[in-house]
């Protein structure tokens, strides 16, 4: 099995917020035994609180990015240092406001491209020729760059 390349995202958000989510439905399951919707209603919501732990968890690092990891980087109290900024993929990171959003990709691509201008959502986007920088300003969808 040392040849196992797949990383399965054993990660202190992942267990903790796995455990809350356990306790949750598990408090939920009694009151449905009970037949007590306030025990039912308990247990949803300590499940509801297991996702925010498990999200605040990965915005602090101690999550894993989407995809396949480093080996070095894959064991459970390996912290993700990259967190901060955000993971490309990451719908919990994008939620956050973090990461690559529309506005910054299609920027990206612009100064990557070296195109001088591209037509936006919000009209012609003009650029400093090669430079990369951001857009001097928006015109309408009528105006020529």
């Amino acid at each position: 099995m040392s040849g196992n390349h797949h990383d399965e995202g054993h990660t202190v958000a992942g267990w903790t917020g796995c455990a809350v989510a356990v306790v949750g439905t598990s408090v939920a399951g009694v009151g449905m035994c009970l037949g007590s919707a306030v025990g039912i209603w308990l247990g949803l919501g300590v499940v509801g609180l297991g996702v925010l732990v498990t999200w605040g968890l990965h915005l602090a690092g101690w999550g894993k990015p989407p995809g396949i990891r480093p080996v070095a980087e894959r064991g459970m109290w390996v912290r993700d240092r990259g967190a901060r900024a955000g993971h490309p993929a990451c719908v919990g990171c994008r939620l956050a406001g973090r990461g690559h959003s529309v506005g910054t990709t299609t920027g990206v691509a612009l100064s990557a491209q070296g195109v001088k201008g591209a037509q936006g959502a919000q009209g012609v986007l003009r650029t400093d020729a090669g430079s990369g920088s951001s857009p001097s300003g928006a015109a309408s969808s009528e105006s020529v760059v």
